[in-house]
């Protein structure tokens, strides 16, 4: 099948090049470093699929051009899909697959690392020991445990994400729409309700999805509930955090830390080398200007481990759909 893939970096060629050829799908893989977008969707005139990436846009202008163009499957090589008009595609009948499983521990881990770097300033430990300044005044952190960390989300990677925090020796505190029953099978753990959490958390670490329900689910009521002084983590979905509220708790030293790999208007940001440009997101701006915050651009997931989940998976669901099998991981309107 011939594929137009979007959002093209060395890493997507590599690994999906690679798995293409050890399952011998042999799809023709066209690849484009350019997002797909309204300005770019003639990219993909003529070809049957498209593959996609999470800052990739898949409203309905957008959809509307690659139906008239040929374009039946959008296969998507992440997990979210908050980029598709679901509803459109379905009316265009354009179907919808995801990659529904890749290591959770990859962003498990990546948040514990963040929470790590807030707490023991190792990056700015790591800047003064290369400008020979080995003064600790400034570094001071404090033990993870007996801390309380609140999970927002205990599907696989908040469940992996908890069971790390609980080898630190923290008390966890787990909030979730669908309780997961291995998580209060932890040592020190338990379902609580989001107000009690956002009020005892010392951390609180965001694992949940993005839905109109979860929208801005940090903002200044929630903020004003937490613990003077907590740290607040995301490495799930950008558009889970008022950014402007988190930069007036900032200021007002009720959150005392941020880490986040994710950012709510990120597509005109990540993923793409802008140092010698003049970045015109203030907000953002602002954000990475305090001494207390960290972000990383949407590397969590970043792993050979993760890629290689990532590229068969996609792999699988064009050869799935090239065969007229079920499309075990397709993504429809609710």
């Amino acid at each position: 099948m011939k594929v137009a893939v979007f959002s093209t970096k060395s890493y997507d060629r590599r690994f999906l090049e690679l798995e293409n050829t050890i399952s011998k799908a042999n799809h023709e893989l066209v690849f484009f470093d350019a997002r797909l977008e309204l300005q770019t969707a003639s990219l993909a005139n003529g070809f049957s699929a498209v593959c996609v990436f999470v800052n990739d846009d898949l409203g309905t202008e957008v959809l509307e051009i690659l139906a008239a163009q040929g374009t039946k499957l959008i296969a998507l090589r992440c997990t979210g899909f908050n980029n598709v008009n679901l509803k459109t595609a379905a009316k265009l009948g354009i179907q919808v697959v995801r990659v529904t499983d890749y290591s959770p521990y990859s962003v498990a881990e990546h948040a514990v690392g963040l929470i790590l770097m807030l707490n023991r300033k190792l990056y700015r430990a790591y800047n003064r020991v290369r400008e020979d300044n080995f003064a600790l005044d400034g570094l001071l952190g404090f033990d993870l445990h007996n801390r309380t960390v609140g999970v927002v989300g205990t599907g696989k990677i908040g469940l992996i994400f908890a069971q790390i925090m609980q080898g630190f020796g923290c008390h966890l505190l787990g909030y979730d729409v669908y309780p997961n029953p291995n998580f209060e099978k932890l040592g020190n753990a338990q379902y609580v309700s989001l107000e009690e959490l956002w009020q005892r958390s010392d951390i609180i670490s965001l694992h949940c999805p993005l839905f109109p329900e979860t929208h801005h689910l940090i903002n200044q009521e929630t903020i004003a509930q937490m613990k003077s002084g907590v740290m607040l983590i995301n490495t799930s979905r950008g558009k889970l955090v008022d950014t402007k509220a988190v930069i007036d708790g900032i200021k007002s030293e009720k959150i005392g830390y941020v880490g986040i790999d994710v950012y709510e208007e990120e597509d005109k940001l990540f993923f793409e080398d802008l140092s010698d440009t003049i970045i015109q997101d203030d907000t953002f701006q602002l954000l990475q200007s305090f001494p207390n915050v960290v972000i990383t651009a949407h590397q969590g997931f970043f792993t050979e481990n993760a890629l290689d989940d990532i590229a068969r998976t996609t792999i699988t669901n064009l050869s799935a759909f090239e065969q007229g099998k079920p499309l075990q991981n397709q993504v429809t309107a609710s």
